[in-house]
């Protein structure tokens, strides 16, 4: 989900690109911030929604799939997306913030800094809200804890969504400041210009197992719901055993 350009000193012994621009971010990496996107983005507008609560539950669990394998990634995947060049921006992000004052601030240096801040923030707090949502589903802690789980779960929801709208702030005014259009290469896994590719390759085949499982689930979810995703027979029937016990 890092989606910065970078100078092809990173790679110095990449091979040069067969495309335009130089590739800097994998395909798998760019299907894993798609389906990321699209799984919170509808968890997160189902949330309220009791005729909508098993989608809900659907997506929630996608989104800690998608998180975990986001992860797992960035050890197992490109140097370029990896956790540890998260690692390396982020110690590197305090001193640059130190020298904007004294006028010896990098931009693209600051950019990227921030935007691997905001990414691990937003992979951290779907994290919880997908944890603490499963947790309420299926009851870990009894009665308990559950509305330390719903409190938590709707903090974590509302942290997410805060964090993706400074994720894409940032983006759209770097992209102005700079002219440069940060976002693209989301979409293409290229930047424009000459120079080696930052990621040797693409991994097409990747990507499309990823999309291809995730679809699997959703359509295994629909076909084990009794009215598709638009039912909660769940809380509906721990409802009617509540009723039958106060009878």
């Amino acid at each position: 989900m890092n989606i910065a350009s970078a100078s092809p000193s990173e790679l110095p012994g990449a091979a040069r690109g067969q495309g335009p621009g130089r590739r800097i971010i994998d395909a798998p990496t760019r299907a894993l911030h798609w389906l990321l996107a699209i799984s919170f983005t509808g968890a997160y507008l189902s949330a309220e929604s009791e005729r909508w609560h098993l989608l809900h539950i659907t997506l929630g669990y996608t989104v800690l799939g998608l998180v975990l394998t986001r992860l797992v990634w960035g050890l197992l995947g490109p140097k370029r997306v990896g956790l540890a060049a998260w690692a390396s921006k982020l110690r590197g992000l305090p001193q640059q913030m130190l020298a904007w004052p004294q006028g010896r601030g990098n931009l693209l240096a600051s950019y990227q800094g921030l935007n691997t801040l905001a990414v691990a923030l937003l992979l951290l707090a779907a994290l919880m809200a997908a944890l603490s949502g499963m947790g309420l589903e299926l009851e870990w802690f009894g009665n308990r804890w559950e509305d330390v789980l719903e409190e938590l779960h709707e903090l974590m929801g509302n942290a997410t969504l805060m964090v993706v709208l400074a994720h894409l702030a940032l983006i759209a005014g770097v992209s102005l400041l700079r002219r440069h259009n940060h976002a693209l290469p989301m979409l293409t896994g290229r930047t424009p210009g000459k120079g080696p590719d930052l990621v040797k390759q693409n991994l097409g085949p990747l990507a499309l197992l990823l999309v291809a499982v995730v679809l699997g689930f959703w359509y295994w979810q629909w076909q084990q719901a009794p009215s598709g995703l638009t039912d909660r027979p769940a809380i509906n029937a721990r409802q009617q055993s509540g009723k039958d016990d106060d009878d």
